[in-house]
């Protein structure tokens, strides 16, 4: 199914057949991702009265309870309203579309060894994912002036880039890995609207509720927890999704995938398409 898509003055075609999902699955009952301690995903069969949901218990149908917290139970895709007091729910600002996608491989920095920082500042042994490290990514895929401005999303893929991402507790101590607040900055100033990466969270596991990467990409003062006129409304962070080696860095076509849930974060699909510039 080969589509051709116009971004501004630029045409890009896709195979919509050909997806390539970078969303890790979700195995309610194996080895799965966890991040901040937050209780693993779980799946057990409606039982009511006579009725058992699971046809190897003699059940006509299969029918279960799903129990998790997208937050930290695998790919989960976020709104402003993680961080405000107004309840804002993903179904309420993504409404679907095709986005020219940037995916980008970067190694995070020793915090000690770059001039970039965050609120709070980090420990000894943080990682940082740096606006440098994400310039020269992207300047390393030598795209046209025309693809760079017609980007609405970039996907950062981590090193090391291992299979066992997919099953990772990630510890609150030592951190994994997270955004500068240039790197954040250099996000939205390059006009980037959907955010995916591997990391479980924009900011440092365990960051005084500053959310500073987050709050800086959806333009809200530090601290505030108001939706303000300025706010990136219609901006989303997917994170812990997961972007197979086999995968390489370019120009794709992003395709957030999502349930009508209103809640500020859901479970997610990001597909990519590869794209062939005309």
């Amino acid at each position: 199914m080969r589509a051709v898509l116009e971004y501004g003055s630029l045409r890009v075609a896709a195979d919509l057949s050909d997806a390539l999902s970078i969303a890790v699955p979700l195995d309610f009952d194996g080895p799965q991702p966890n991040a901040f301690g937050l209780p693993r995903a779980t799946a057990h069969a409606v039982r009511a009265g006579g009725f058992i949901g699971d046809t190897r218990s003699g059940g006509s149908v299969n029918c279960e309870v799903l129990s998790l917290v997208p937050h930290g139970n695998g790919t989960h895709t976020e709104c402003l309203g993680h961080v405000t007091e107004e309840r804002i729910s993903v179904a309420d600002v993504l409404h679907g579309g095709l986005w020219l996608a940037a995916l980008v491989t970067v190694s995070p920095e020793a915090a000690g060894s770059t001039p970039e920082s965050t609120a709070p500042t980090p420990r000894a042994g943080d990682r940082l994912v740096t606006a440098r490290a994400l310039a020269a990514a992207l300047d390393a895929l030598g795209l046209p002036d025309a693809a760079r401005a017609a980007l609405g999303a970039v996907v950062v893929r981590t090193l090391p880039n291992g299979s066992e991402k997919i099953s990772r507790t990630h510890t609150l101590e030592p951190s994994p890995a997270y955004l500068s607040a240039e790197a954040a900055r250099f996000l939205v100033d390059s006009g980037i609207r959907h955010l995916v990466t591997d990391l479980p969270s924009l900011d440092r596991s365990n960051d005084e509720g500053l959310m500073t990467a987050h709050r800086t990409f959806w333009h809200l003062a530090a601290g505030s927890r108001l939706a303000t006129a300025e706010a990136r409304r219609d901006c989303t962070v997917t994170e812990l999704a997961f972007v197979a080696p086999m995968i390489r860095d370019g120009l794709y076509v992003l395709d957030l995938q999502v349930p009508a849930f209103l809640t500020d974060a859901v479970p997610s699909r990001p597909l990519l398409y590869r794209t062939t510039l005309l």
